[in-house]
Parts: structure tokens; sequence; C-alpha cells
């Protein structure tokens, strides 16, 4: 991988732990996730006229991502409306990469050398400490929210592998990525119209300006994540991308004035090394 990769990888994780703390107003899951998704949209449908539309052949690779996007949405709003966020968020947002490296080496036909393997362990084990925001009991097992966790994260990895094919056939991966959030928007506003009415619209408007921002900065990240796996191997792009949950812990120390714990230093540093480990690899 590239320098210039890596480091736009890692400045698309900043991004994605800055729309996630931009939008945590209060909403309940199903409303903040309609609003991004609404926000993307909007933002993305302006400059589809200058990307262009992306090469047939992505075609159904998009309209299968939207599919697994809206699985996706679901399983996350439920697992975090029936389990504890300390519980679910390391297990689906951790076993994820896992499961692209697995899945990319059969389906892809990718080959990650034992140092890149290493990484990527190393680097979830550091997601998995800092989710879990060190020093928290720990919350009872729930088998319900575990399994929306579990169904979340081979959700991520669907969508990765998925998405990860369909930019390299796209001919532009901005074409594909653009055209992906518009579909997102789509698909999404009306699951919530069903899930919820139409109370969910009246719970956003307060928060539009927040919507459009959040937007914005999920198209950058995953706009890039998109663009670095036409370059990079997806598993890897897929694994760097969790780093979010690092700028997320700083954003909760230095703008949010949350307890810097020792365990938060630990998950750090094992983070940096599956981050050296990756770039070695």
């Amino acid at each position: 991988m590239e320098n210039y990769v890596f480091l736009a990888v890692l400045f698309a994780a900043l991004c994605h732990a800055g729309w996630n703390a931009l939008v945590k107003v209060g909403l309940d899951p199903l409303s903040t996730t309609t609003l991004i998704a609404i926000g993307s949209g909007l933002v993305a449908l302006p400059f589809i006229p200058f990307a262009g539309l992306p090469a047939s052949a992505a075609w159904p690779w998009l309209a299968a991502s939207a599919v697994i996007h809206l699985f996706y949405f679901a399983a996350l709003i439920e697992s975090y409306r029936t389990g504890d966020l300390g519980q679910v968020y390391p297990i689906a947002r951790g076993s994820a990469p896992l499961m692209t490296a697995s899945a990319t080496t059969f389906i892809v036909g990718e080959r990650l050398s034992p140092t890149g393997w290493s990484g990527i362990v190393v680097l979830v084990a550091g997601v998995f400490l800092l989710s879990a925001r060190g020093g928290r009991d720990l919350v009872r097992f729930d088998r319900r929210a575990v399994g929306f966790a579990l169904l979340t994260a081979l959700t991520i990895c669907a969508y990765s592998v998925v998405d990860g094919i369909g930019a390299r056939l796209a001919g532009d991966p901005n074409a594909y990525s653009l055209s992906l959030f518009v579909l997102n928007a789509l698909v999404l506003v009306p699951y919530a119209l069903f899930r919820d009415g139409r109370a969910v619209i009246p719970a956003m408007r307060a928060y539009w300006r927040r919507g459009f921002a959040g937007g914005a900065l999920q198209i950058v990240s995953y706009g890039t994540v998109l663009w670095a796996m036409t370059l990079a191997p997806i598993a890897i792009v897929a694994t760097l991308r969790e780093t979010s949950v690092l700028f997320g812990a700083a954003i909760a120390v230095i703008v949010l004035k949350e307890p810097l714990r020792a365990v938060r230093v630990a998950a750090a540093l094992l983070i940096v090394g599956g981050l050296v480990l990756i770039r070695i690899q």
C-alpha cells in the first residue's frame, strides 16, 4: 500500500469519527441513521452530473450494496435498541474486519501476508478493548443483542466486499460512491417511515444542519475508503477504517473532557501496533 493511500484511509477514519460525534444529538438510532442518510444523499445528488454514472458492470453490485446497507441499518438499530452500546459496538465493529479478511481471501482471491494478518488481529484487539470503554462494568450477556451485533458485523463484511468489487468495476469510484449514497437514502427513508410512521420526520427537523454536515463527512469518509479499495486490498482498507474508534476516543478526551483511562492508552497502543504491522506487510 502506498503511503498516500494509507494516510487517506486514516483521514477517512477521522471523518467517520467526526460525523459520528457530530450527530450525537439525543435522537433515537433510527432517526439519527435516517438523518445522516438523507444528508449524504442530498449532498451527493448535485455532484452526480459531474461524476457521471458508474459503468454498467457495477450496477448489480450497487443495487446489492443498497439492499445490504438496509439490512445493516436495520440490524444496527435493533442491536442498539435491544442491547447496551458497550456490548454491541465492540462486537459489530471488531468482528467485521476479521470476517472481511476471510471473505476476500476466498471470494476476491486477495492474499495477505502473515504480517498483514497479525496487524489485523492486533488492531481488532485494540478496537475491542477501546470500544468496551475501559473500566466499565461488563453488562450481562444478552443473546438477542449479541445476535443483532453479529448480524451487523456480517452486513459490514458483506457491503465492504460488494462495494470493493463494485468500485473496481465502476471505472470511477467517485461515480459509484455518489450513486450509492443517493440509493441508500432512497431505500432507508421508506423503511424509517414504515417502522416509525411520520413521527420520524419531526424528530429530525431541529437537527437538519447537522444532518447535512454529517452527510458531507460521511461522503468524504466512505468515498475515500471506496477509492482506496481500488488501489489496495479490501480487507486492509476495511480494517484501517476501524481506527475511527481511536479518533473517536481522542475526540471524547480532548473535546468532551472524558477521563483518559489507562485501558484507553493500552488500546491505543494496540491499534497503533496494528497499523505499523499493516503498513509494513
